[in-house]
C-alpha cells in the first residue's frame, strides 16, 4: 500500500509498506526498524515476534515517546505484562497493533506533532 501524507521536511513518515518492506521517506527497508519524527534506528529488534526480548522493549523504553507503537508483524499478537514491564515503569503509553495499522497509526500521530515512535516487526515476505 502506498501512502501520502503531507508532513514538514526532516520528519520522517511512512510511504509505502508490504509485504516484507516498509518505506520510509521512500527509502525501502526489510528489517525491522523504529521510526520515530526524527529517529530511524534499523537495529532494534528481531524478524520475528517470537524473538523479542525484554531488552527489545527496554530499549524503546528509553526513547522520550509519549506513546510507542509496536506493529506485531503481519497480525496482532501480544506480548506478556512481563516483556511489556519496561515501558511500564517508564510510564510510557503503547498501543499493539499488526504493522500494517502501526505504519498507518504513526502517520498520522506524527503528523499532529505528537511524541511517537513505532516499533515495527517486518516479516520476511517469503
Amino acid at each position: 500500500m502506498k501512502l501520502n501524507l503531507d508532513l514538514s521536511a526532516g520528519t520522517n513518515v511512512v510511504t509505502a509498506h508490504g509485504a516484507g518492506f516498509i518505506a520510509i521517506n521512500g527509502q525501502r527497508y526489510t528489517a525491522s526498524l523504529v521510526v520515530g519524527p526524527q529517529l530511524l534506528d534499523t537495529a532494534w529488534g528481531k524478524d520475528r515476534f517470537e524473538s523479542l526480548t525484554i531488552d527489545d522493549f527496554a530499549a524503546l523504553a528509553d526513547h522520550e515517546a509519549v506513546i510507542t507503537l509496536i506493529g506485531t508483524g503481519q497480525r496482532q499478537r501480544f506480548p506478556s505484562p512481563q516483556m511489556l514491564r519496561p515501558l511500564i515503569d517508564a510510564q510510557r503509553g503503547f498501543e499493539i497493533m499488526d504493522t500494517a495499522a502501526a505504519c498507518r497509526t504513526y502517520n498520522i500521530l506524527a503528523a499532529e506533532g505528537r511524541k511517537v515512535i513505532a516499533a515495527m516487526i517486518i516479516e520476511s515476505a517469503a
